[in-house]
């Protein structure tokens, strides 16, 4: 196999797993910003307790998503172990997207609610960098027999269909 079709390989499974992490984060960021935005406008709670109340219950929907759509063939042995990484770069994503808040709100005193959500959103964005490459890096590991199998599978599909189509031209 050449190395640019093995790199095109790579990156079209990179570029699935980016889709369906997105996937499960979009619907992760819309459960955030509407808990967080429930929570600011029916309790008293100040604005970064509300954000991070919305974010513990962000992080819990999208370990489901993660675990059963987007990473579902990753390796499933040592869920202890899954579930504790999950939380702890979980909580410094949850440091870095309610810092970017906190900041705003206290350090910059923009506090009205348009502002509160452009920089909850500004958080989240950049706590998603880092938590999509905590969570493939060290939580949901990809088993590297079945990654080498698939990749061998696509190049054998590949192969084939190469050689039906010079068959074709040959008759």
């Amino acid at each position: 196999m050449s190395e640019r079709r093995a790199l095109r390989m790579r990156l079209e499974l990179l570029m699935r797993e980016v889709a369906k992490f997105g996937a499960v984060g979009g619907v992760g960021l819309l459960v955030n910003l509407a808990v967080f935005n429930l929570v600011r406008h029916l309790t008293e709670l100040p604005v970064v307790r509300a954000s991070i109340l919305a974010t513990v219950v962000a992080i819990a929907f999208n370990y489901v998503g993660f675990r059963y759509f987007t990473y579902r063939d990753r390796d499933k042995g040592g869920r202890a172990k899954e579930m504790s990484l999950f939380l702890l770069f979980s909580a410094i994503g949850l440091i870095i997207e309610n810092g970017v808040l906190y900041t705003a709100t206290y350090g910059f005193d923009w506090d009205t609610p348009l502002q509160s959500n452009v920089f909850k959103f500004v958080g989240i964005g950049i706590a998603t960098l880092f938590r999509f490459w905590s969570y493939r890096t060290w939580v949901f590991q990809a088993l590297p027999a079945r990654e080498a199998v698939q990749t061998a599978e696509s190049f054998l599909t590949t192969a084939e269909l190469r050689e039906q189509a010079q068959a074709g031209r040959s008759k």
